[in-house]
């Protein structure tokens, strides 16, 4: 009898055996701008041009992941969600949707998506939950609709509202590849009362270092980006009541009060929607 080898084989070995070294790749730099340390040298390298060309791109990353936490703190607090369907996971880091969700309600449940090996093998090992909620981890692609609500669905109770969270992920479906259908799909398949939350990098003639890094990335890393003005991202809520203060910076979307007058824009919007 021949060993079956994949059968039997570590899954984190597996998903290491995928993780790729040579070039780089937009989750490994994302945490190496938030100042995390699971990246590689190619990432760093990367991640640096990229400052060069758009010095700001560090306050950028913060303002995504302090929107996060904004989004889903509304959610639980004010809304009452306790059920997130985050796709586009990204490497763990501080505040993830579930320490979020279920600091303010422990039984909140969790279902992480992602198709980046590294990704997944950090969050199973760090993304655990509250034992009064639950979380899981799926390895699917956004363009699998079908694949992640039927995986979700032994997680998550699709006749009771769910945000779904696309932070920072819509960028990567080219416009050849129906990304207001793949979004308004996975929005059908929930109640009213779900919530959507995206962010996305703009393209704007305020913001030319921007359009500056993602022409770089996209010549030298994995995978590319399709950037979007703020009235390509609004169209993802079509349908939906957007919430106040509407497709944003996201730094601008409900902040902590300031002194100085208010956060400054920042090249990546995000929005928060609700289906009637």
């Amino acid at each position: 009898m021949t060993e079956n080898h994949a059968a039997t084989e570590d899954p984190a070995a597996t998903l290491r055996r995928r993780i790729n070294t040579l070039r780089p790749h937009t989750a490994r730099i994302w945490n190496y701008w938030l100042g995390g340390g699971d990246y590689y040298e190619v990432d760093r390298v990367a991640g640096d041009r990229i400052r060069e060309l758009h010095p700001e791109i560090g306050e950028l990353a913060r303002a995504d992941r302090l929107f996060l936490g904004r989004a889903v703190h509304h959610l639980v607090a004010d809304v009452g969600i306790r059920q997130f369907l985050d796709i586009g996971t990204g490497l763990p880091t501080a505040d993830n949707t579930h320490e979020v969700a279920q600091r303010l309600a422990p039984d909140a449940r969790v279902v992480y998506v992602d198709n980046d090996p590294l990704v997944l093998a950090h969050a199973r090992a760090l993304l655990t939950s509250h034992p009064d909620g639950r979380t899981d981890h799926l390895d699917e692609d956004l363009r699998n609709v079908d694949a992640i609500l039927e995986r979700a669905a032994h997680t998550l109770d699709f006749s009771q509202p769910v945000a779904l969270m696309l932070l920072g992920v819509v960028i990567f479906i080219g416009e050849d590849e129906n990304p207001y259908g793949i979004v308004g799909q996975l929005m059908d398949a929930l109640p009213s009362g779900s919530h959507l939350v995206i962010s996305h990098t703009i393209t704007s003639p305020a913001m030319p270092g921007v359009d500056a890094a993602v022409h770089f990335w996209n010549e030298h890393g994995t995978p590319t980006l399709t950037q979007r003005t703020p009235e390509a991202v609004a169209r993802f809520f079509d349908g939906l009541e957007v919430l106040e203060p509407g497709i944003v910076s996201c730094s601008q979307w409900r902040p902590e009060p300031d002194e100085d007058g208010g956060p400054q824009a920042v090249g990546i919007y995000g929005g928060v929607g609700r289906k009637r």
